[in-house]
């Protein structure tokens, strides 16, 4: 399976605005545990070791786009 590294979100405008909107009124710290929560429950989501692998490769800036 291939990381989909094109742009995929639905109505990314307004899914930006809800990730914002989801910190707002919170701490430094809450905000990093929110953080760490969803990306917990999208790697839940996406349930592939493979796929959550070549994500944070990806994120960490030794991935590639393919």
């Amino acid at each position: 399976m291939q990381l989909i590294t094109t742009p995929n979100l639905e109505t990314p405008d307004a899914s930006y605005a809800a990730l914002i909107a989801a910190h707002d009124g919170l701490t430094e710290s809450e905000s990093h545990a929110l953080n760490a929560r969803l990306v917990l429950i999208l790697m839940n989501q996406i349930g592939k070791a493979e796929l959550i692998t070549q994500a944070l490769a990806l994120a960490r800036g030794t991935g590639t786009h393919r």
